[in-house]
């Protein structure tokens, strides 16, 4: 899948583990990393559902659109589609045509 950032503030906290590391330290650092490499590995959105331990799902209320995967410590990686968002006949989002996706945010969104 292609990865794209929602702005060069969250592409740099992605991209540089020693600031991931400073910010969130070493674990949350590392699992973003691996959740990175993982969603530029599949082809789709719906193959990242195959991977238990990232526990994709997709958020709700004011978040609505969005997904996330699990990092460490209740921190969570944001995503959403990129561009015009591929939609099933019942209106929800169709996972398998997913190709590109927006990284919005590292974040605890539960405190």
């Amino acid at each position: 899948m292609d990865i794209y950032f929602k702005c060069s503030k969250v592409a740099k906290l992605c991209n540089s583990e020693s600031d991931a590391k400073k910010l969130f330290g070493t674990q949350v650092a590392k699992k973003l990393k691996q959740r990175l490499f993982e969603l530029k590995a599949v082809e789709t959105l719906s193959d990242i559902y195959s991977i238990k331990a990232a526990r994709c799902h997709q958020l709700i209320g004011n978040r609505k659109g969005q997904f996330s995967v699990d990092l460490a410590r209740g921190y969570r990686l944001v995503f959403e589609p990129r561009g015009e968002v591929p939609r099933k006949e019942d209106g929800g989002i169709d996972n398998q045509r997913v190709r590109e996706i927006n990284i919005v945010e590292v974040v605890d969104y539960h405190d």
